[in-house]
C-alpha cells in the first residue's frame, strides 16, 4: 500500500508542475529542482517525476492529437488540471513500457477523484479506457504537411514554418526530431586546478561512466550517473556546461592578462570558462542586468575558486556610463535570445515562445551590440553568440551590424579556432557558425566573431 501511495505522490507532484508550466509559463527544469529540494517526492521516484514532466511537455501536441480522438469535449473546454492529468497518463500509456496500463489509469482516476467530483473522474476513466480499447489515430493521414510534421514531432506550426522558410523542409524535420532526443550531458574540467585525467579518475570512483569529447579538449561527456552529487563537482573541479556553450569562450580565445568584458554573463558558465582559459589571470568584468543573477556568477566563481572575475549589475546597453571607450581587449556578447536551440533541455520553450518574441529580442540584441562596440579596443575581438537557431536573431543581427559600422569586419581567423570535426563537416561561413541540435551532440548555438579595424 505504501508503494502505491508513493507512486501516487509522484504523479500528484507531476500534475502540479505541469499545471504551473501551463498556467505561468514557468520553466520545467526549475520547477522539478524546486520540488526535489522540498523533497515532496521520495528520492527513488525523482527519475520518474522528471520523465513524466519532460515527456508530457515534450510530446504535448501529439498527446493532444491522440486525446482529442477519444474526448467528446474539445480539449480547450477541459479544466487545465484535467487536461494535464490526461496528457500525463496518455504519455505513460503510449511511451512508457515499465508502468502497467491499468495502474497508470487507476492512479489518474484517483487523482481526478481527489481534485474534482465524481463526474470528472468518470470522464477521465472513460476517455482513458476507450483509448486503451481502441486504436490511436494515425498522424500520417493528416493532409497538410506542416500540420502532420507538427503532430509527429510535437512542435508548434509557426515554429516549423519559420525553420522551413529559413532552412528547408528536410532540415526543419531534422531539427524538430533532434529536439525529441535526450541531450548530451557534458562537464568542463577546471584546468586551473586539476588535470583531465585526474577528474576522470575521480568521477569513475563515484560510479560515473565517461567519454572524452571530440570537440573540446577540456570537456567530458557523462554517459551514466549524476555529476552534481560527485566530489569533483562539490570541490569545484568541474562545471556542467553544454559543449556548444564551451565553444563560445574558445572562439573568443582570451590571452592571460587581458581585460575582457562578458556583457550578458549570468549564470556565469562562459565567464568562468574564460577565467580558466586565461589561467585565472587578467580581468574579466561579468555583467548582468539582475542583481540576483550576478550573485549566481559570484557563486560559480567561488565554487571554482577563481579570482579573475568581477561581477557587476548593469544593463549591457548602459555600460558606456561605467567605462570609457576602448577599454577591453575582448568582448563577449552572449545575447539574451529566444533559446530555440535548447528545446531538448527545456521543451516548454517551444510552447511558450511566439514569433513576436523573436522580433523583440532581435531588436535588443542589436541595441546591445551598438552600445558595447565603442568599449572594444582597436584590433580587439568581439564574439556574438546565442543559444537559438533563428536567423533573425543570428546572421541578420550580425550582418546588419557589420554593414552599418565601417570599423567592423568579420574575423578571418575564426575557422582556425573551430574544432576540426566542425570544420570538416560545416560549410565555412565567414566569421560565423550555426550549430544545430543533433549535429555534434551540442545544443543549437550560433557563434560569430568580429574584429575592430
Amino acid at each position: 500500500m505504501t508503494n502505491q501511495k508513493k507512486r501516487g505522490n509522484v504523479r500528484e507532484a507531476a500534475v502540479d508542475i505541469l499545471l504551473k508550466i501551463e498556467k505561468n509559463q514557468a520553466y520545467s527544469n526549475l520547477l522539478i529542482n524546486d520540488t526535489i529540494k522540498k523533497m515532496t517526492v521520495p528520492a527513488i521516484d525523482v527519475p520518474l517525476l522528471t520523465e513524466l514532466v519532460y515527456g508530457t511537455v515534450q510530446y504535448q501536441k501529439r498527446l493532444d492529437f491522440y486525446l482529442q480522438a477519444f474526448s467528446k469535449k474539445p480539449l480547450v473546454k477541459l479544466d487545465k488540471w484535467v487536461l494535464v492529468l490526461l496528457r500525463m497518463t496518455v504519455y505513460q500509456l503510449v511511451f512508457l513500457d515499465r508502468i502497467p496500463d491499468h495502474a497508470a489509469i487507476n492512479e489518474a482516476v484517483e487523482i481526478a477523484k481527489s481534485r474534482g467530483h465524481k463526474g470528472i473522474s468518470g470522464m477521465v476513466n472513460g476517455i482513458l479506457r476507450s483509448m486503451l480499447r481502441g486504436d490511436l489515430p494515425d498522424y500520417d493521414l493528416i493532409d497538410d504537411e506542416v500540420e502532420r510534421m507538427a503532430v509527429e514531432t510535437s512542435h508548434p506550426e509557426w515554429l516549423l514554418k519559420r525553420w522551413i522558410e529559413q532552412y528547408g523542409k528536410d532540415k526543419a524535420r531534422q531539427i524538430a526530431t533532434a529536439n525529441l532526443a535526450t541531450p548530451v550531458q557534458s562537464v568542463r574540467v577546471n584546468k586551473v586546478r586539476i588535470s583531465k585525467q585526474e577528474v576522470i579518475a575521480l568521477l569513475k570512483e563515484d560510479g560515473l561512466e565517461i567519454e572524452e569529447s571530440e570537440l573540446i579538449p577540456e570537456s567530458l561527456r557523462i554517459t551514466r550517473g549524476s555529476v552534481v552529487k560527485t566530489s569533483a563537482f562539490k570541490q569545484g573541479l568541474v562545471t556542467i556546461q553544454d559543449e556548444g556553450s564551451m565553444l563560445v569562450a574558445k572562439i573568443l580565445a582570451p590571452n592571460p592578462t587581458e581585460r575582457v568584458l562578458d556583457a550578458c554573463a549570468a549564470p556565469g558558465g562562459k565567464s568562468t570558462h574564460l577565467a580558466e582559459l586565461m589561467n585565472d589571470t587578467g580581468d574579466i568584468i561579468s555583467v548582468d542586468i539582475h542583481a540576483h543573477k550576478v550573485k549566481l556568477i559570484e557563486q560559480q566563481k567561488d565554487r571554482l575558486q577563481l579570482k579573475a572575475i568581477q561581477g557587476m549589475v548593469s544593463d549591457a546597453r548602459e555600460l558606456k556610463e561605467s567605462f570609457p571607450n576602448e577599454q577591453f581587449d575582448k568582448i563577449l556578447v552572449d545575447a539574451p535570445c529566444s533559446g530555440l536551440g535548447v528545446i531538448q533541455r527545456k521543451p516548454d520553450l517551444k510552447w511558450s515562445k511566439q514569433s513576436a518574441d523573436v522580433n523583440r529580442l532581435a531588436m535588443i540584441q542589436d541595441e546591445i551590440l551598438e552600445k558595447v562596440w565603442p568599449l572594444l579596443k582597436k584590433n580587439g575581438r568581439l564574439v556574438y553568440s546565442t543559444c537559438t537557431i533563428d536567423q533573425e536573431e543570428n546572421e541578420d543581427v550580425v550582418e546588419s551590424f557589420v554593414k552599418r559600422h565601417h570599423d567592423a569586419e568579420f574575423d578571418d581567423t575564426f575557422s582556425e579556432r573551430l574544432p576540426e570535426l566542425i570544420r570538416d563537416h560545416k560549410e565555412p561561413l565567414t566569421g560565423m557558425v550555426q550549430l544545430f541540435p543533433g549535429e555534434f551532440g551540442t545544443d543549437g548555438f550560433f557563434i560569430s566573431s568580429l574584429i575592430k579595424k
